[in-house]
């Protein structure tokens, strides 16, 4: 198969200033690396990019094998650039193969086919669409879900812009947004699960979300964009922590390790009844820490145990950790700035904020 590219270029009069935190981020998405005096190369399993800086700004070529290799990588690249090139307002347009492409190939369709209730507060979704497998490539274990509302009850679907990223025909028709983690994927079956957790008094549902996974029925559409997130590093030791909105993601994760794995993984949940049975390797010890009335948010144990733990003084390892923002923080700064510990060794991220809904899980 012919090598794809495309190219684009942008004048950015403060590059220098953050540069570095493009290339960081960048080069967390496994990526070979190779530093210049005047750029950064870099290297996927899914394709390379080329980034040249000069006085004019910066100068970004792509390459892959395949249609979804180039768009992955155009997305990355130009995510990176716009959240820390935001104050300059960049614009970017891609030139070169896949441009003017309006198809958006991170997008799919999809209908609900099965609902079920998991745990008193859990509850399951399955989902059925075509051509599933780039969501189990390039290890994202994320989708950005847009979701109808009774406002807005036939959304509008993205298209793709300029940059690659989706670009809304109508912003008044424009679906809500949330992400949550694929639970389960069966690309070959065409079906993926995602779990939402039901956060109000009795599983009463709360946020947008949420109330459209208690009130889904087999038929209702759905849309679905990604995969997204930072792929989690593969080593030989691990430190997993996370309450429920991170618990189908530590879910997943646990069950792909490889069968040597060690390590150890805290999963905070309301009480004994939201327990869920996990595979996991013989060497990881999956230990529950129950809230036991004591509201999502404010259970110091999940931070304090988590933080606790000895990690090898030798060897690959990392650490993963999903829960609510505050939480989220606390153990971002012990690891990152308390223990030193690097992107390439940490994930963190917030899930949830307490008394607010948002994009994120949960």
């Amino acid at each position: 198969m012919n090598m794809l590219t495309c190219h684009a270029e942008l004048r950015l009069r403060q590059l220098p200033d953050y540069l570095p935190r493009i290339v960081d981020r960048l080069a967390s998405f496994e990526a070979d690396v190779e530093e210049r005096a005047d750029g950064a190369d870099f290297t996927y399993g899914f394709g390379s990019a080329s980034l040249r800086t000069s006085s004019a700004g910066l100068a970004m070529e792509l390459q892959a094998r395949s249609a979804d290799g180039l768009q992955r990588v155009r997305e990355l690249v130009t995510v990176a650039v716009q959240i820390y090139a935001r104050q300059e307002s960049p614009e970017i347009v891609w030139r070169g193969d896949l441009a003017g492409d309006r198809n958006l190939a991170t997008f799919r369709k999809m209908r609900v086919s099965h609902v079920e209730t998991v745990t008193p507060h859990m509850r399951r979704v399955r989902l059925e669409g075509e051509n599933l497998s780039r969501y189990g490539q390039f290890g994202g274990l994320h989708i950005r879900m847009l979701f109808p509302t009774p406002a807005n009850p036939d959304p509008v679907w993205p298209l793709a812009g300029p940059n690659g990223l989706p670009l809304w025909p109508s912003e008044e028709r424009r679906p809500v947004a949330r992400v949550y983690t694929i639970r389960r994927l069966d690309a070959q079956a065409g079906f993926m699960d995602v779990d939402f957790v039901m956060h109000g008094e009795g599983g009463i549902a709360e946020g947008i979300a949420a109330a459209w996974a208690q009130q889904a029925r087999a038929g209702d559409e759905v849309g679905i964009i990604g995969p997204l997130g930072r792929p989690i590093r593969q080593t030989g030791w691990y430190v997993l922590g996370c309450d429920e909105t991170g618990l189908p993601a530590a879910s997943r994760i646990l069950e792909q390790l490889a069968p040597e794995t060690r390590g150890v993984a805290f999963i905070e949940v309301a009480d004994e009844a939201e327990r869920q049975p996990i595979s996991h390797p013989a060497g990881m010890s999956v230990n529950w820490i129950f809230r036991n009335g004591v509201p999502a948010g404010e259970h110091a144990q999940l931070v304090e145990t988590v933080a606790g733990v000895e990690w090898p003084a030798q060897g690959a390892r990392f650490g993963w950790f999903a829960a609510e923002a505050e939480a989220a923080r606390k153990l971002r700064d012990h690891w990152r700035n308390g223990l030193s510990y690097g992107r390439d060794e940490t994930l963190v991220a917030g899930y949830w904020q307490r008394g607010k809904t948002g994009v994120m899980a949960g």
